[in-house]
């Protein structure tokens, strides 16, 4: 299969052994009771072998509506998934799964969603600084109109959260507009990235005349710094994206485009770090 052959939204890449895992949401109806997660295996992000299912949200009774974002990172000898699902409490939330391999079978690694209680949260993403393991995610625009994008220090086990959520910006902070019932302001897709120079920045994604990729930077180097908002990366209908080194050594960011149903493809570009942020080559 090529790009143009894969219909997901919220590509995913995943290097391991010399080759490219991709994962994604299912495009159908926005990835709304798709019944789980592939994985796409490849070496070159053009050709691609077809779906693998990896994780049937069926089985663990988490098809309600939400299959949505997974991702997958390797930490200590695991590889483990978060991806968001609806809670039984009709709420979204992010779901922590563990398998041995990235070709799955991935399952949860508890009964529950890692992000709180209560609240409708969306797109987790993993971060390690210091060894210390990190959830960040969306709390949505759905339940509280100025979506926010938040973090959370993990226990060693990822099994839960060790601290309350920490916001770390608005959508209000980037837009400059007040959200209402009528307008919301959304966050979503945060993925975190380290320059060489130890800058840490955030990609996340946000409306912008159109699905936009967004960049923040932490002023101290931390996850808790004071965060501030770059010029936007992309504002060509696409985003959710995350960033990856290629087999030949280029940094690359991975996004889907458009955003509408259902033309939704993955695409990759080359990216080069400026003195402060990302540019696309």
């Amino acid at each position: 299969m090529k790009n143009c052959d894969i219909h997901i939204r919220d590509p995913f890449i995943l290097v391991h052994n010399d080759k490219y895992y991709m994962y994604g949401t299912r495009g159908a109806n926005f990835g709304q009771g798709t019944g789980g997660v592939d994985v796409y295996i490849g070496t070159d992000l053009e050709n691609w072998s077809d779906p693998i299912p990896v994780f049937d949200s069926v089985k663990y009774d988490l098809n309600k509506q939400a299959n949505w974002a997974p991702e997958v990172h390797k930490f200590g000898d695991k590889y483990y998934m978060f991806a968001t699902f609806m809670k039984p409490d009709g709420l979204r939330g992010t779901y922590i799964l563990v398998s041995d391999s990235p070709e799955g079978e991935f399952v949860p690694l508890t009964g529950k969603a890692i992000t709180p209680e209560g609240w409708e949260c969306l797109d987790g993403t993993f971060f390690v600084e210091d060894g210390i393991p990190y959830c960040v995610f969306c709390h949505e625009h759905t339940q509280i109109l100025d979506g926010t994008i938040n973090y959370m220090q993990l226990s060693s086990d990822l099994k839960e959260a060790v601290t309350d959520p920490i916001e770390i910006f608005k959508a209000s902070s980037f837009c400059g507009k007040e959200a209402t019932e009528k307008d919301h302001n959304i966050t979503d897709g945060p993925f975190m990235y380290r320059k060489a120079d130890g800058k840490l920045l955030m990609i996340w994604s946000t409306f912008v005349n159109g699905y936009a990729q967004c960049v923040a930077a932490s002023d101290n180097g931390k996850i808790s710094g004071k965060w501030s908002h770059l010029p936007t990366l992309f504002d060509k209908d696409g985003g959710h994206g995350m960033i990856f080194k290629s087999l030949d050594g280029k940094l690359m960011l991975s996004l889907h485009r458009p955003n509408g149903q259902p033309d939704e493809r993955p695409e990759f570009f080359e990216i080069n770090e400026t003195e402060n942020s990302l540019e696309i080559v």
